[in-house]
């Protein structure tokens, strides 16, 4: 039976040691790590953009569907005046019809 022979662990700390090559694993785990934190941050800055872009175009939506409102609005009280005070007439008294009711008990 052959056995495999270990090298020898070198005690005296000089070159070549263990805390050499702990060294340059730190350095390489610390290069990983920037690596690693450099792409988490272009994923960031990506989703970030991306966000902004929704962003402006939901704006830019809710703008022009408040023109539209706007407009709408305009249009109804310029052909309709007398319809749409009738109109808020009726819907007040029926949002106030049960306060009225439970004031009442």
């Amino acid at each position: 039976m052959m056995c495999d022979v270990m090298p020898t662990i070198s005690e005296d700390g000089g070159p070549g040691t263990d805390r050499d090559s702990n060294y340059s694993g730190d350095e390489s785990n610390f290069e990983q790590l920037m690596v690693n934190m450099l792409d988490e941050r272009d994923r960031l800055m990506e989703t970030l953009r991306e966000s902004q872009e929704t962003l402006a175009v939901t704006q830019a939506k809710l703008q022009e569907a408040e023109r539209d409102r706007d407009a709408f609005q305009k249009q109804l009280s310029a052909t309709h005046p007398q319809v749409l005070t009738s109109l808020v007439c009726a819907l007040c008294a029926l949002i106030m019809f049960p306060v009225i009711i439970l004031h009442l008990f």
